[in-house]
């Protein structure tokens, strides 16, 4: 039986705080190609925006194309409270993608604070 490959509706910032709203299927590859300026006269090459601060995963690619038109409908500050209520420090979500893990030493280490 045939599966879809899961479809993810995504918004970028930068260090200004500008937003781009991007809809695929390979959310990995897509990131890369992001930062890595793989487009460099594209909107997010010229406004250095590379940071994923929202990701939304969907079984359909047709409803994640109808949620990213949904939320590119919206007025700048819906978008912003939509990323702080998921992501309060608009970290980014894809910072650690492609590093090493280091395997597990067998050794549970305490909780930090305790």
């Amino acid at each position: 039986m045939y599966q879809e490959k899961p479809a993810y509706v995504y918004i970028l910032c930068g260090d200004s705080k500008r937003l781009y709203i991007g809809v695929t299927s390979d959310i990995e590859h897509r990131m890369w190609q992001h930062k890595n300026y793989i487009y460099p006269e594209s909107f997010s090459a010229r406004y250095n925006i590379h940071r994923l601060v929202y990701l939304e995963q969907f079984s359909d690619i047709h409803e994640a194309i109808a949620r990213e038109k949904q939320l590119k409908r919206w007025s700048r500050i819906k978008k912003i409270h939509l990323i702080v209520a998921n992501n309060p420090d608009w970290r980014d979500l894809s910072a650690d993608w492609g590093k090493p893990v280091e395997p597990f030493s067998g050794v549970l280490r305490p909780p930090t604070g305790a």
